[in-house]
């Protein structure tokens, strides 16, 4: 894997971002469409609940952003996503999530990602706090000016 991203690195960062773009997009919507395929096979044995069916309006409701916000976590993207199709969330609404959030992965992972990958095989802990601690700011200012704009 090491290998591969040492690659991409070396890259235009129009085609290294590209292509890591590329990658999340297409494994998050095969985890979005394993969750539709499991789904259909489950509603068309059975009679939705009370409970599943008042979950699924919720993630009809909130699921772009948290789609779009799985991005920045690690591990919640699968879930997140898998749960999205098992919720049956149309498409072009999962897209709506999916995109923004493939975009904001490919960026962080082109940028600092890759930086903090390089820093530890290096053993550089003083660029990884200072790579950690950067974004460490940018998501307070993304938060701070979020909260201010709902006020």
């Amino acid at each position: 894997m090491t290998e591969a991203l040492d690659a991409i690195r070396t890259w235009p960062w129009a085609w290294g971002w590209s292509a890591l773009f590329a990658i999340v997009t297409l494994r998050a919507g095969a985890t979005y469409g394993i969750g539709r395929a499991i789904a259909a096979g489950w509603t068309s044995r059975r009679e939705p609940s009370e409970r599943l069916t008042a979950a699924t309006a919720k993630v009809i409701r909130w699921g772009p952003p948290a789609i779009a916000l799985s991005f920045l976590t690690v591990g919640a993207q699968t879930v997140i996503n898998l749960g999205a199709g098992l919720a049956g969330m149309s498409l072009p609404r999962y897209l709506t999530g999916l995109l923004p959030g493939a975009a904001i992965w490919a960026t962080v992972w082109f940028t600092v990602g890759m930086g903090i990958i390089e820093a530890v095989r290096r053993g550089d802990t003083n660029q990884i706090v200072w790579a950690v601690l950067a974004a460490l700011i940018v998501l307070a200012i993304l938060i701070f000016r979020s909260a201010r704009t709902r006020v």
